[in-house]
């Protein structure tokens, strides 16, 4: 009985662990969870602005990051598609989110002037910025054509 009660407090703890695991942090891109960035995470994870004067992807896999804020209409209404398209391209694709709000300094560093705001990072190159609320066939579009994602 003692066993069982030892595996079971184990097995619970484990599951908190991991449930507390894929909203932010390290993206190793196979949650297929939308991961949201601070300004520092953003530096280590997608570009150290600060650091580079030109655009280097600190990343291993293609990525979106989407500026967003919780008052903004099209913002509500593009998060669950991002968050499909973070499970659909799990393992392929990284989805990251900065809320510009909360991260004032980083969305003035990256420029941005409009909500919702998307960056699609490919690994090589310089990303593709669009603005405005886009359709699922849109992002699926944009996703194949800029990240090589297919």
């Amino acid at each position: 009985m003692r066993k069982i009660i030892i595996i079971f407090s184990l097995g619970f703890t484990i599951l908190l662990t991991n449930c507390n695991n894929t909203t932010s942090g390290n993206a190793n891109g196979k949650s297929g969870s939308v991961i949201t960035l601070t300004n520092e995470t953003f530096k280590a994870e997608v570009f150290n602005y600060p650091m580079n004067q030109q655009w280097r992807y600190e990343g291993k896999l293609p990525a979106i990051v989407d500026f967003y804020a919780t008052w903004c209409g099209p913002c509500k209404k593009l998060s669950p598609r991002l968050e499909e398209l973070a499970e659909k391209y799990a393992g392929k694709i990284v989805v990251y989110r900065v809320d510009t709000d909360q991260e004032q300094q980083l969305a003035q560093s990256m420029g941005i002037e409009s909500l919702p705001t998307l960056l699609f990072i490919p690994v090589n190159g310089p990303p593709k910025q669009t603005v405005g609320l886009l359709s699922s066939e849109t992002l699926e579009k944009t996703i194949n054509e800029v990240l090589l994602v297919k």
